[in-house]
């Protein structure tokens, strides 16, 4: 590929990036309106499912798009993933129905899911190893965005068009990703066959949704004590314990335990949950305490957001310039850096102190707290954001054979959206039970934001046990050899790959 075609194929990633996640996020805001359009009496009881039903197909289907990457190379799965969510952006505008709706999100959500992940794995491949780390840091910060940003576009696309051009308007930005990457990208073919395990991702996928179903559900909808989530959970935990069978019985599994055997992985998929965590407890009760405490409206609760968005922004861009910027004369940090720039280790540690220090703030917010002291929160989260999206996905990466970069980087992701998940359930849990104890909602919520610094801590400590393989091949992006093999990582860099 020649160097144009690689900053187009950049460009067409990050597209992909904004729009899977704008859609993880987008529909809220415009929930209401969509409910009075379709189903005005009996809307409101679906509209759960409007969100989760995205979340639901976008979790269950990343294990799968790891393993299909891997066998089938990472521009066929990347291009299909495109296609999948497009048609589910169309069939989302022309929905008649919240039943239609829903179903249609789930296609959508299927695309969705290869987005989020194939995407950081084109990336690896696209990248020269020197500047991999600050473009897939580009990456993790544009997802990030997106999530503060979703909630904005929604309401704004639905107060000034329809709700229905929240979904159109992937359509032309989709088809310019699925152009670009269908001509430009050119990226490393397996060479072998292999076989998929599709019973595994069945297990994998059934165990997902059963797990986002009872962090939907559980003390919402139905008590933690029903017995329809007491249901649930048995049914979790024996789909799991199916699933680790299945893996570790299986020739080629969807998603191997010897992944854990590398010094890397262990450390750094649990640290990338425990973010999912951390942000579930911070910018879904941010919004919580604005609206209900402070009387916020919705829409302008989003415009809070700012501080945060601009934190991430300005640290995401000042370590990817550190990670790649050429220490050559500076001694220490030279020598620390390898390849030149950084460490992707100290981001990662200063990220998680930021985003520490950001939720303990939060743990001060009061009835009256000036506007300027949530801002300031918000901005310092905000900067522990920007440094430790998508640099777990790197870290790993880089301390795996190129052949696995799919399940890997799924794998990170996979731990990122479980976390949430838990972090939904667990922080909601903590509200509630504060809250009829003291009566007081003011001091639930800072209970909550305290309770997601501590999460953020153990991200800290965490960070400073990773164990970082700096990628010191010349190897071109996608060839043998182009990625690290740590001690004690699972399988062998293989030769057999084929340009395509």
């Amino acid at each position: 590929m020649t160097e144009r075609h690689k900053k187009l194929a950049l460009v067409a990633c990050l597209l992909t990036i904004v729009l899977a996640i704008l859609d993880q996020n987008i529909v809220s805001t415009a929930a209401v309106k969509i409910v009075r359009d379709l189903d005005p009496v009996h809307g409101l009881e679906l509209l759960p499912w409007l969100v989760t039903a995205y979340a639901l197909a976008a979790t269950a289907a990343l294990p799968l798009y790891g393993k299909l990457c891997d066998v089938y190379g990472a521009k066929r799965v990347f291009v299909a993933a495109i296609a999948v969510f497009l048609v589910g952006s169309a069939l989302c505008g022309l929905a008649q129905n919240m039943v239609e709706l829903i179903a249609f999100r789930a296609v959508q959500g299927i695309g969705g899911g290869g987005l989020m992940s194939i995407t950081m794995v084109v990336i690896a491949q696209l990248a020269d190893p020197a500047k991999r780390a600050g473009q897939s840091g580009m990456a993790g910060l544009v997802a990030g965005l997106g999530m503060v940003i979703g909630p904005l576009v929604g309401g704004l696309l639905a107060d000034s068009a329809s709700w229905r051009w929240i979904f159109y308007v992937n359509l032309p930005l989709g088809a310019v990703a699925l152009s670009i990457a269908a001509l430009a990208l050119h990226l490393p073919v397996p060479g072998r066959r292999h076989r998929i395990d599709f019973l595994g991702a069945a297990l994998v996928a059934a165990g997902a949704s059963v797990l986002l179903l009872i962090t939907e559900w559980g003390g919402r909808q139905y008590a933690w004590s029903s017995p329809r989530i007491l249901g649930l959970i048995g049914l979790g935990v024996t789909l799991t314990a199916l699933f680790l069978w299945r893996q570790a019985t299986a020739a080629e599994p969807i998603l191997p335990l010897t992944l854990f055997r590398n010094a890397t992985l262990r450390v750094a998929i649990p640290v990338q949950a425990l973010i999912g965590v951390t942000m579930m407890g911070s910018i879904v009760y941010v919004m919580v305490y604005l609206q209900v405490v402070r009387g916020v409206a919705a829409t302008r609760a989003g415009l809070y957001l700012i501080p945060m968005a601009v934190g991430m922004t300005l640290s995401g861009l000042a370590a990817g310039k550190l990670m790649t910027r050429d220490w050559s004369g500076w001694g220490r940090a030279a020598r620390a850096g390898r390849e030149g720039g950084l460490p992707v280790k100290w981001f990662v540690v200063a990220g998680a102190a930021c985003a520490a220090a950001g939720t303990a703030l939060l743990g001060t917010v009061g009835v009256a707290t000036a506007a300027w002291r949530i801002w300031l929160a918000l901005f310092v989260f905000g900067a522990g954001l920007g440094q430790l999206l998508g640099q777990l996905i790197i870290v790993s990466q880089q301390a795996v054979p190129v052949q696995q970069l799919g399940i890997t980087t799924t794998a990170v992701r996979f731990g990122q959206t479980l976390g949430g998940a838990f972090g939904a359930a667990l922080f909601g849990t903590v509200l509630n039970r504060v809250y009829t104890a003291t009566n007081s909602l003011v001091t639930a919520i800072d209970v909550v934001f305290v309770s997601a610094a501590g999460v953020a801590v153990l991200v800290l400590l965490l960070a400073l046990r990773l164990r970082v393989d700096q990628d010191r091949s010349d190897a071109g992006p996608g060839e043998p050899g182009a990625v690290a093999v740590s001690p004690g990582s699972a399988g062998r860099p293989s030769p057999s790959l084929r340009s395509g």
